[in-house]
């Protein structure tokens, strides 16, 4: 784990001031994990987004990253984390690295980090990301998210950031006894986070409400 220091870089609609409107914002929205909530204030999204979005990325909103992918809307990001956290996890798997941001965000509350992305040319770009933010828990693999990352398993929580119309089997194999997977699952017209945990003997499921995410494709970029 890291502990992340106030930066207070940024100008106007990325200052430290737009930072915590945001986080005000999502407190009153119902995310309640101070954990979270401190690392999302000081964690400059900004640096995350394309160039000529900077001054949106503190709105409590998804932004494009290029290829048909998004940065998740803040509050997704923080709900997310939020489920993920229950099971005190030391390690995490994450489905689609994208902008690298919610990866950055759990590797300052997760002991370690892994992140699989099926576009090699968004993974370039969050691992130069992730360097100049000294992140150097975060490892990261340029696969098909569907077949997880069996090498580093069991994992503690594992992390969808793209919906699928059903969990894939290898990512349920990868999840440790205890630990939990939260994900959307469902088509374009009706999506649903769902969080699994597993059970000394199977699975139980929640479905936890209404979400929109990019879709999870099959093979590489």
């Amino acid at each position: 784990m890291i502990m992340i220091r106030r930066d207070p870089s940024g100008l106007g609609m990325t200052s430290q001031r737009a930072r915590d409107r945001l986080i005000d914002r999502l407190r009153g929205e119902g995310i309640g994990d101070r954990r979270v909530l401190e690392v999302m204030r000081n964690l400059p999204r900004h640096l995350f987004v394309d160039e000529g979005l900077e001054s949106r990325a503190y709105e409590d909103s998804p932004l494009p990253i290029g290829l048909g992918q998004t940065i998740s809307q803040p509050w997704i990001v923080a709900r997310m984390t939020e489920l993920v956290l229950e099971a005190a996890p030391r390690r995490v798997l994450e489905i689609g690295t994208g902008s690298g941001y919610q990866a950055a965000v759990l590797a300052h509350l997760v002991e370690q980090v892994y992140s699989v992305e099926r576009i090699e040319s968004l993974l370039r770009v969050a691992r130069k990301r992730f360097r100049a933010q000294k992140l150097e828990n975060i490892r990261t693999r340029h696969q098909d998210g569907h077949l997880g990352w069996a090498e580093e398993a069991p994992f503690d929580a594992i992390m969808a950031t793209a919906a699928s119309d059903a969990i894939a089997p290898a990512l349920l194999d990868q999840l440790a006894v205890g630990g939990v997977l939260v994900a959307p699952i469902g088509d374009a017209s009706a999506q649903q986070l769902v969080r699994v945990r597993r059970t000394a003997t199977g699975f139980e499921r929640s479905e936890l409400g209404p979400v929109s995410f990019v879709p999870l494709l099959r093979g590489t970029l």
